[in-house]
This record gives C-alpha cells, sequence and structure tokens, in this order.
C-alpha cells in the first residue's frame, strides 16, 4: 500500500502534538492535546484553524470551461458570478448517484477552481478535464464567528470577504485565493496559500488567537450544521433528492451528467429521505447502526456522533419519507436499544 500523503503543514501539526490519520489518502490532524469537544466549542464561541490541504483542487480554464462545467455539475453556474462560490454535485450517468459534492470557486472570466473531496480529485478531473493543482498549495479554513475579526489583524483583505465570494489577495507579497465558505455552520473563509508561505500564514494565524482544531472537531460541526460527508450521506446508491439537497439541482439546465435518471427518480418519488435523530443522554448513535420504528428497523445511521452543544447524540439516517418529525425510534448500538426521535435539521442553527 503506498504511503498516505502529507499536507505542507505537517511539520506544524506535530510540532503541536496532533493525533494524526489516515484520511482520503492522507495524514492529517484529527485532534490536538486541547481535544476535539474544546476545538468544537471553540469554533461555536470564537475562531478555530483547521488545515484541509487534504481536499483536491482542479484548475479548469479556458474559453470552454464554463461549458465543460455547466455540462458535468447539477447547480447552475449562470447563477453567480465570476468572484463567486457555488455547492454543485457530480452524479453517476447511470444511476444518479452522487459521485462527488463539490465548492467551485469561480476566479475569473474563464478561470475556475474546482475542489473536490479528498479520495475524488481523479474522478472529477477525468469527468470535466482541467489541471490539478493540490499540491501546489494549503488549504486553511478559519472558521467562527470571530474568524474575520481574528483574522483581520494579519490578512484584513481576506477577513472582508463575504459569505461565498471569492477574491485573489495578495498576503506578504505572495498571491492566494480566499473563500467566504466553510464546512461547519460558522462564517468564515479558506485560503488557498502556496505552499512556502503556508506554514507562515498558519503561524500568523494562530498568533492572533485563532485555535488549532482537527477533523475531528470539523466532523463534529459539520454534524451539528446538518452537512452531508460523502462515503455516508452522500455516494454510491445515494442521490442528491435522497439527500434532501434538490436545491443543487438546476432542472431548466437543458443538460448535466445523471439528469435523466435523476429525472426518474423525481417523477416516481424518492424512497427515502435523510433526516436528523437526536437521542437521549450522551451515548450517541453510531454510523451503520440500524434505526427501528415500532420494533421494526426503518434505516441505517450514516453519521452520529456526540453534539457539544446541545450535550447528547444526535446522528443521520436514510428513513422512509413518511415517517414524520417527532417519531420515536431506537438504535440498535452494539445490541442495546438507543431511544430517540427525528428531529429536522440542522440540529444547531447555521449562523
Amino acid at each position: 500500500m503506498d504511503a498516505n500523503e502529507l499536507s505542507p503543514l505537517d511539520a506544524k501539526h506535530r510540532q503541536l502534538g496532533a493525533k494524526m490519520v489516515p484520511f482520503g489518502g492522507w495524514e492529517m490532524p484529527i485532534a490536538y492535546p486541547s481535544g476535539t469537544i474544546e476545538e468544537h466549542l471553540a469554533c461555536r464561541t470564537d475562531a478555530v484553524v483547521f488545515d484541509v490541504s487534504h481536499l483536491g483542487t482542479v484548475r479548469v480554464e479556458g474559453r470552454d470551461a464554463l461549458a465543460t462545467l455547466q455540462r458535468a455539475f447539477t447547480n447552475d453556474l449562470n447563477k453567480v458570478a465570476p468572484g463567486r462560490a457555488q455547492y454543485t454535485h457530480l452524479l453517476d450517468e447511470a444511476d444518479a448517484s452522487v459521485l462527488d459534492d463539490i465548492i467551485v470557486w469561480w476566479l475569473r472570466d474563464d478561470v475556475f477552481d474546482v475542489m473536490p473531496n479528498a479520495s475524488n480529485t481523479d474522478g472529477v478531473r477525468a469527468a470535466i478535464g482541467g489541471t490539478e493543482t493540490t499540491h501546489d498549495r494549503a488549504v486553511l479554513a478559519v472558521q467562527g464567528p470571530q474568524a474575520r475579526q481574528r483574522l483581520a489583524a494579519v490578512f484584513p483583505a481576506a477577513a472582508e470577504i463575504g459569505r461565498f465570494r471569492v477574491e485573489e489577495h495578495e498576503w506578504r507579497g505572495t498571491p492566494c485565493v480566499v473563500a467566504g465558505t466553510g464546512y461547519t455552520g460558522e462564517p468564515g473563509v479558506e485560503i488557498a496559500v502556496p505552499v512556502a508561505a503556508a506554514a507562515d500564514l498558519w503561524d500568523a494565524i494562530a498568533s492572533c488567537g485563532v485555535v488549532p482544531a482537527g477533523l475531528g472537531a470539523r466532523d463534529t460541526l459539520r454534524l451539528e450544521a446538518g452537512l452531508p460527508l460523502h462515503g455516508h450521506e452522500l455516494g454510491a446508491g445515494i442521490t442528491t433528492l435522497q439527500a434532501g439537497l434538490g436545491w443543487v439541482v438546476a432542472w431548466d439546465k437543458p443538460e448535466f451528467r445523471g439528469r435523466a435518471a435523476l429525472a426518474a427518480e423525481r417523477d416516481r418519488g424518492v424512497d427515502r429521505l435523510l433526516r436528523g435523530i437526536a437521542t437521549q443522554g450522551r451515548r450517541p448513535p453510531r454510523a451503520d447502526c440500524a434505526v427501528l420504528h415500532e420494533g421494526k428497523p426503518i434505516g441505517t445511521v450514516t453519521s452520529g456522533n456526540y453534539s457539544p452543544v446541545l450535550e447528547h447524540g444526535i446522528g443521520m439516517a436514510f428513513l422512509p419519507p413518511t415517517i414524520e418529525d417527532g417519531a420515536e425510534v431506537s438504535i440498535d448500538v452494539r445490541g442495546t436499544s438507543l431511544l430517540g426521535r427525528v428531529v429536522p435539521m440542522p440540529f444547531v442553527a447555521k449562523r
């Protein structure tokens, strides 16, 4: 087996005592000595910085770039414009499974940075072409209600970037791309910085009181915010409509990959929907645990964990569309029945 790739900030994480784990073909920090719960709460109340350099970047440019992405992805880039970001899906042509969920950063008229999930970059590039630039940069996600205020002390231009805006700015003479995006439910920005300047920018951000946070906290934050994770709430056999994300489908576009299969599902109706489950007490549901209603299995947990904000377990599961919010369910966790109820998402309101 090939060794996992290392982030340009790998040495920084190890100096800080981070616990490193394999993730999507990379070795990344899951948590620092303060622990996932403290990092999570710091993001909800102040500001943290994540290293998300494992995410892919594919640069697509030229006069045909817009048309290429329009044919590939479900959303409609004509709803936005240069200087904006957009969330979208790449579907399997045959069954409309979500091959990847993607953020597109539209930098300039004919220049796009397509941001796939870590392990899906090759597949996305095969669908859209372009040049992979993942290894040319690091990506730092500064997130939290005080993220912009703290960032203003060291990178004021980045602190001014609005939600889902994309701009190119220099930091100490180094060109960076900054987007008002994230994966936590909190305000913030993501900064793509050339590898040579990544460690210095990391140190500068940390120097203004921003707490380093690992991928463990990023996962509990996205779960509280009701955000899907590819390989759990999206992936093989899971469509955009089943995941409750129909808003990313531009049905008025004449063409995108998987359109016919997804339209057929739309017309017949989905047989399952992604729902939220809140459980009693601190013990959380876990992925792959069976969900039962009135003693009968009705679905399987896709993601579950303890919510540091709500102080009880939360999870997501695909359930029959007939199950209503408030319905009582039980989850089989290693032979023990964990009581819960179906609730709307997000579990913690997005800021």
